[in-house]
């Protein structure tokens, strides 16, 4: 396993004498290499955090966020897996990445991406201009793998380790591209569960790599994914636990969006209980992860690098089970599908720390090259680097006040038998007929976080061009849409933000948000009943 995974390390004598030359030529470029921080990316699946989705994680809470920072407003730029991912990896909106769903035809790892963006990610830039080694397990795009677009032998450009799951999110009976080479995994806990796997390849990378470079790590778990599969001596945890039965569980969303009105209301009892059920399995599933995390940072306490390790702990998007009746998924607009967790530690990180500052995944990427000392102003990247936030040298009045938000819809082109009434457009649909999407379910939304202000807007691509607008300081369950009651002003100063985000690139993305003050105090007091 290792000599596969770790092929330098057969010829201890070479790998010597290469890596002694790469740092002698490399010091004048990047200063002293093994001065320069290690970062680890720990990247889960479907991770809520509106619904206490890190509350089963305290192993990670107390080794990450009260060691570090905790960001309480940290957004996705598409709730949704492939969109999402591609988002942190390039640092760019979906609508200039072009990822737009988890299919092949969506560009979801299609050649089209591999040419356009796989070179310019910031893993490729962290290992081609800042001499960093880098490792990548798990899941990486939800069609990577795929026969049409290169396969299991198709490593993307950037990594010097790879151990990436053949597509989407599996617990048991999956196949890894081990350095481009197929290795298949059955369904035995001790060797196959996948969450352990990860943590044994991280723990592996961290005893073997290099101690003359830098290191990059990013470790994708599958949890808390579909089908929530948890770990054997988990399995009976959590037994009275309830999805939360906050303000917005289980009501009609009588002023949202069609496809959110179609949800029955009140649920059906086996709709509740199934909703319930996978609430648990999903917290089950975390427990491994918050092994995992533990595991690799004793591992670095050990080697004695902790101290020189930055260590992000996100989710790729957020997720809903009973919210507005919908029973469970993750491609909508509202606070509990597009806010994640975010903690981070490292260096000159001070402990217990929580920032409201908003920031989105497609920040991750500039922070994590701005760590490494590379300049975030010579990429295409539309996000810009937090660490000036996680080191205390920047404030709310100077950092900017919003952040976009983009989705595009899928619907089937025929109806569904079981749903004929429906007609054809819609998708993900349950047995009672409630869908989580269709193809006008397509929207964009300026999520705007301000000293004054906490807002959302969004509108959709549909016949009406609907439109959607939440005080969410007022109103955090969103229970109340506004956009018929704010003034038309504010309306258009909303629009005309939106559409300059939609159509920006690079810089031009990174400009802190105006927000006019009057529009603020006009907002403030509206009637929100």
């Amino acid at each position: 396993m290792l000599g596969q995974l770790f092929p330098l390390v057969l010829d201890a004598g070479c790998l010597l004498i290469c890596v002694t030359l790469w740092s002698e030529q490399s010091y004048g470029l990047f200063g002293q290499a093994n001065r320069r921080p290690n970062i680890v990316l720990i990247l889960t699946d479907d991770l809520d955090i509106a619904m206490g989705g890190l509350n089963p994680l305290t192993k990670t809470k107390k080794l990450i966020g009260d060691t570090g920072i905790t960001f309480t407003n940290a957004f996705v730029a598409s709730p949704l897996c492939c969109p999402s991912r591609a988002s942190i990896l390039t640092g760019k909106y979906p609508h200039n990445h072009h990822v737009i769903n988890n299919t092949l035809e969506g560009n979801c790892s299609s050649l089209a991406w591999q040419k356009s963006q796989e070179p310019q990610t910031f893993p490729a830039l962290l290992k081609s201009f800042g001499g960093y080694q880098t490792f990548f397990a798990g899941k990486y795009l939800n069609q990577y793998g795929h026969s049409d677009a290169g396969g299991l032998e198709h490593v993307p450009p950037g990594w010097s380790y790879w151990v990436a799951m053949e597509k989407n999110s599996k617990y048991y009976n999956y196949t890894l591209s081990v350095n481009g080479k197929a290795q298949k995994h059955g369904a035995d806990y001790s060797r196959d569960y996948l969450t352990d796997v990860l943590a044994n390849r991280s723990l592996d990378f961290l005893q073997y790599k290099s101690s003359y470079q830098p290191f990059f790590m990013m470790v994708s778990t599958p949890a808390p994914h579909s089908p929530w599969t948890a770990a054997p001596q988990y399995q009976d945890r959590f037994n009275d636990t309830k999805a939360p039965r906050d303000p917005n569980f289980n009501v009609h969303g009588k002023d949202k969006h069609w496809l959110i009105r179609q949800a029955k209301t009140p649920m059906s009892n086996s709709s509740v209980q199934f909703l319930d059920d996978a609430f648990r399995k999903r917290w089950r599933t975390l427990l491994s992860v918050d092994d995992l995390v533990e595991k690799i940072v004793k591992k670095l306490e050990v080697r004695g690098e902790l101290e020189n390790t930055y260590i992000f702990f996100t989710s790729d998007n957020g997720y809903h089970t009973g919210q507005f009746s919908l029973p469970l998924d993750k491609r909508q607009l509202y606070e509990f599908d597009i806010r994640v967790p975010l903690l981070v530690r490292g260096p000159n990180i001070k402990p217990n720390q929580t920032s409201q500052m908003p920031v989105a995944n497609v920040d991750l990427g500039p922070t994590i090259l701005d760590i490494a000392g590379y300049n975030v102003n010579k990429t295409q990247m539309d996000g810009m680097s937090f660490l000036p936030i996680m080191q205390g040298k920047v404030n709310s009045s100077s950092w900017r006040t919003d952040i976009l938000v983009e989705y595009e819809g899928e619907g089937r082109n025929v109806s569904d038998p079981a749903c004929p009434l429906l007609g054809p457009g819609v998708s993900e649909c349950f047995p009672d007929c409630v869908c989580e999407d269709s193809y006008n379910n397509t929207y964009a939304c300026v999520r705007t976080v301000a000293p004054s202000a906490n807002l959302q807007y969004c509108e959709f691509d549909d016949n009406e061009v609907f439109v959607e607008v939440y005080n969410v300081t007022a109103d955090p369950y969103q229970l109340n849409n506004i956009a018929k009651t704010i003034e038309q002003e504010v309306l258009e100063k909303m629009n005309h933000r939106l559409m300059m985000l939609q159509s920006c690139s690079g810089q031009t993305c990174r400009t802190p948000g105006v927000y006019d003050r009057r529009c603020i105090l006009t907002i403030k007091h509206l009637d929100f009943g």
